[in-house]
């Protein structure tokens, strides 16, 4: 008897013992994750790198590659799905990604891998724009692609380029400038504007002459140890641009129009 009385006594000890460990354990931090631009690295200035505002912030990060682009884990985009996901970025960018404002870059027409990096770096802080990153933060890597893949499917819209501006600009974009070392911007970019997403050269035909200025000043202060493989050889560039050669080329790039095909037209009936 006095067994089973000891043998019942030890088992409320246990039991006791786990349910006061289990109230005591010290709770897990609830702000284990930093909040949007909090691990924004020194130096970094918005203001320099001018872009759409922002969403809330994620408490959980999502893996990217070692040059912040969007995983390889990520399926090809999804357009259909993109649109839905897109649909925050219309207040800025517009819903078909031509933006009126012209401090936010037109989205129609850029490939889904450039998107997708470029979110993918401002999730990492490799691209540094605190409004842009709070966007970011909550999206996959797939979500980035879907994005990305809606705002591909869309067309950009004609600019016009200021008269004054268009012989130096058609000379820096299409032969560059040997004497300085400043190479065609179509040599990567493409003679209509087109870009090239392999190597994540964006599209710039149309986009807006202040967003292409505020860029270009912005790569050309950048440090560029600082920059990524795909930034890197923009920034050396821009260095060698002084303030007119930057606006010149700006204007004419927002002049410049691709060739889009034109439908047939049926004859009228006699």
């Amino acid at each position: 008897m006095k067994f089973r009385h000891a043998v019942a006594a030890v088992v409320t000890m246990l039991v006791m013992s786990a349910a006061s460990a289990q109230s005591t354990a010290p709770a897990k931090p609830s702000s284990a994750a930093a909040p949007a631009g909090a691990e924004a690295r020194p130096g970094g200035d918005a203001a320099h790198d001018p872009a759409t505002p922002g969403m809330p912030t994620a408490t959980q990060a999502t893996a990217t590659t070692p040059s912040g682009e969007a995983g390889a884990a990520a399926k090809p985009g999804d357009a259909t799905a993109g649109q839905a996901k897109a649909a925050v970025c219309g207040a800025c960018h517009g819903m078909d990604g031509n933006s009126t404002d012209p401090q936010y870059p037109r989205l129609a027409g850029q490939s889904e891998q450039y998107i997708a990096a470029q979110l993918a770096d401002f999730k990492s802080g490799k691209r540094m724009n605190p409004i842009m990153q709070g966007f970011a933060q909550p999206l996959s890597d797939q979500d980035m692609h879907d994005i990305g893949a809606y705002f591909a499917t869309k067309s950009s819209l004609p600019g016009v380029a200021d008269q004054a501006f268009v012989e130096q600009g058609q000379t820096l974009y299409r032969q560059g400038d040997a004497d300085r070392g400043i190479p065609a911007c179509m040599a990567c970019h493409g003679p209509d504007g087109r870009g090239n997403p392999g190597p994540h050269y964006p599209q710039l035909t149309s986009q807006h002459a202040q967003y292409v200025e505020s860029r270009l000043k912005a790569l050309r202060d950048m440090d560029p140890a600082q920059a990524g493989p795909h930034a890197k050889p923009m920034v050396e560039v821009a260095k060698k641009l002084d303030d007119k050669d930057i606006a010149a080329v700006a204007s004419y790039i927002e002049g410049l129009h691709a060739n889009e095909p034109t439908p047939a037209v049926a004859p009228a009936s006699p």
